[in-house]
């Protein structure tokens, strides 16, 4: 396989590149707020603006956007987000939305289901989207639903995520006792070992 060239390393493009995810989640959300359809922002966005409220040393950057939304409302979040310029594809089973007809995955509006497990292996389903609170970025799913979330997927950027959490004294141990035994399993994992 032949190998791509590799440019310079450029500020321009590294700053580029996180603006970029940050006026997706913004136009994305403006369209759902305007159209009066209930949404949570999720993912690392929703880490990131939970971190933020600490320490914003701390932020981690993401690449892309995930947005957890009603089966049911699916036909309504396609309508309004198509004049801000997002188009509906399902890829590799997964819904999403894609920043314009001509974009990647990467560069997309990711659909979560409320209520529904992402993965049938998976302990406990996503959170309803009334798990959210109203911030300057839209509705970002609350911490404690995001914290039974990324301990439910629980894959290496979801550890990493909780590491994040954890760092700035969002969650500790009490945490456990709110958790299904599973959950509260990993969490305590991530606790006793934070450098992996």
């Amino acid at each position: 396989m032949a190998q791509s060239p590799i440019g310079e390393v450029s500020w321009e493009r590294m700053i580029r590149a996180v603006e970029r995810v940050r006026e997706r989640m913004l136009r994305a959300t403006a369209a759902l707020d305007k159209a009066g359809i209930a949404y949570a922002v999720v993912g690392g966005n929703a880490v990131a603006a939970q971190v933020s409220r600490i320490d914003e040393g701390a932020v981690r950057n993401t690449q892309d956007v995930d947005v957890l939304i009603r089966r049911t409302d699916l036909d309504a979040v396609t309508a309004a987000l198509a004049p801000a310029g997002f188009v509906w594809r399902h890829v590799a089973g997964m819904d999403m939305f894609l920043d314009g007809p001509q974009a990647k995955a990467r560069d997309a509006v990711h659909v979560v289901y409320a209520g529904e497990k992402v993965r049938a292996e998976y302990v406990l389903p996503a959170p309803d989207v009334s798990e959210s609170e109203t911030t300057p970025v839209g509705r970002v799913l609350t911490l404690e639903a995001l914290v039974r979330m990324k301990l439910t997927s629980y894959r290496r950027k979801d550890q990493v995520h909780l590491l994040d959490i954890i760092g700035v004294g969002l969650i500790d141990a009490s945490w456990c006792q709110r958790l299904p035994a599973e959950l509260a399993a990993r969490l305590q994992e991530l606790l006793a070992d934070p450098d992996g």
